[in-house]
């Protein structure tokens, strides 16, 4: 990285100048310079475009793949969630020739439950972590709830930006966050929520896609789906753009996560063909790609059995 910006401010002789310096730097090396109009317009062209090609059997039975099984209620209960994991593992043993779901998807206090329970091989146990869905917490709480997971059995952990401070600008606390969650969560990929809905321009989800890349995300997922709006084909398009340039830059792979609104075959359609048109192949044959939802599971089943199984 260069050591001159053009922020106006001597970075020789403070070190949180420099840890400033790193990321104007970082953000230096990608495009923030972004329209929300002409994000809509290329977003619409490329779903006209390209959208109708990716529409078949074979790629609705791939989107299976990318589920994420997702409960996260305030009436969540020992009985509930183990109700749907038990109704998810009788599915998969009568559909052998389906492709597992991703994750099961859930709050940290049924981590245990749910890796106990869970049968079906492939499928991991995910955990929403760090004072989901506001992160208005202390950050020593974030790193126990994290690590608390994980220790109960949760193979990947996901986190809320704290948006607040970054849109106060505050660059430095919310990468530094995001690596201290990351360093709890050890061996469990770590995926940071950005809550489009609330950033509102494609600028600000550039922004906090780069921040989050470089301090170490291993996806980059759209929303909590508590507030609105949450996941947005725009919104994706400027997160897949940030992943591609990240890796043109430092040839790490990092995932993408929509999640929140997502509940139609082709909803899950529009976000394929974003990440394989933005992204390639490789990121959908190595399991970068997710959809986090409670609602798209049954329909998508419906669309490639006919079966009707109702809600997991």
């Amino acid at each position: 990285m260069s050591e001159h910006c053009n922020c106006g401010h001597d970075h020789h002789n403070h070190s949180e100048h420099h840890a400033e310096s790193k990321y104007e730097q970082a953000f230096a090396k990608h495009n923030l310079h972004l329209h929300d109009e002409d994000v809509a317009m290329a977003v619409a062209k490329l779903i006209e475009e390209k959208s109708p090609q990716y529409n078949t059997p074979e790629v609705m039975r791939y989107l299976l793949s990318t589920v994420e099984l997702t409960t996260l209620t305030c009436v969540d209960s020992n009985e509930s969630v183990l109700s749907m994991v038990e109704k998810y593992n009788k599915f998969a043993e009568e559909h052998p020739e389906l492709p597992p779901f991703a994750t099961i998807c859930v709050y940290p206090r049924f981590a245990k439950l749910v890796a106990q329970s869970l049968e079906v091989e492939g499928t991991e146990v995910a955990c929403v972590v760090g004072g989901f869905p506001s992160s208005q917490t202390f950050l020593e709480v974030k790193t126990v709830e994290t690590a608390l997971a994980v220790h109960d059995g949760a193979t990947e952990c996901d986190m809320v930006l704290s948006v607040g401070a970054f849109q106060s600008g505050d660059y430095e606390d919310c990468a530094d966050e995001i690596a201290e969650i990351k360093a709890a969560s050890g061996e469990a990929p770590l995926k940071v929520i950005l809550e489009t809905g609330a950033l509102q321009t494609a600028e600000a989800i550039k922004r906090a896609s780069v921040l989050s890349l470089y301090a170490g995300a291993d996806f980059l997922k759209t929303s909590t789906g508590k507030i609105e709006p949450a996941a947005t084909p725009e919104a994706a398009y400027v997160m897949c753009q940030a992943i591609k340039e990240y890796y043109d830059l430092t040839g790490r792979k990092v995932g993408f996560k929509a999640a929140g609104g997502v509940s139609t075959p082709a909803d899950a359609l529009k976000y394929y063909t974003i990440v394989r048109e933005l992204l390639g192949e490789e990121w959908l044959n190595e399991g970068l790609f997710r959809i986090g939802t409670s609602s798209l599971a049954p329909r998508l089943i419906k669309e490639v059995t006919g079966e009707d199984v109702g809600k997991f």
